[in-house]
């Protein structure tokens, strides 16, 4: 029973994630609409599943929930940082600086969420990872101290994408 489960849904949160964006898309409550959606988040994760072949084992969505809020404040604190660094700073006094990160993450999908979160953030941007995967090249707008910086992403952002991908 549990292996045909598996079968039929391959990915359970995306089935229901996608469920839910069918509905908001539609602008419309109906029964034949939540089929419709449900439908769809059975065939798209069913039909991609050849390409997701190793998952990431242990996932913590309460962990997650904590990360997200922190990347959103982030985001917020980097927006005011970087518009006053466009407003104040002259562009020859900027200090631009290309930091390596050595990463302790192994899981593909925690490198991405990683990586993603660094480019989302104003002022960063992930520009390469390295060919075994063990660490980031990272670009910054302005920074006076480039090991602040790369401690700053390894406890504030590797920590706890560990704590939710182990």
């Amino acid at each position: 029973m549990a292996r045909a489960f598996n079968w039929l849904l391959p990915h359970p949160l995306l089935t229901l994630i996608l469920t839910i964006v069918w509905m908001l898309l539609q602008n419309e409550l109906s029964a034949g609409m939540v089929v419709f959606g449900f439908i769809l988040g059975i065939i798209i994760p069913w039909s991609t599943s050849i390409w997701w072949p190793d998952t990431p084992k242990g996932f913590r969505p309460g962990k997650m929930i904590g990360y997200s809020f922190v990347v959103i404040w982030d985001i917020i604190v980097a927006n005011i940082e970087v518009a006053w660094i466009v407003l104040t700073v002259p562009t020859s006094k900027l200090k631009p600086a290309w930091i390596v990160v050595p990463l302790q993450l192994r899981e593909p999908e925690a490198i991405t969420m990683l990586a993603g979160t660094i480019t989302l953030t104003p002022g960063t941007v992930s520009a390469d990872l390295s060919d075994q995967g063990h660490s980031l090249l990272v670009h910054v707008l302005h920074t006076d101290d480039p090991d602040a910086v790369r401690d700053d992403i390894k406890t504030r952002y590797e920590a706890r994408l560990l704590e939710i991908f182990s």
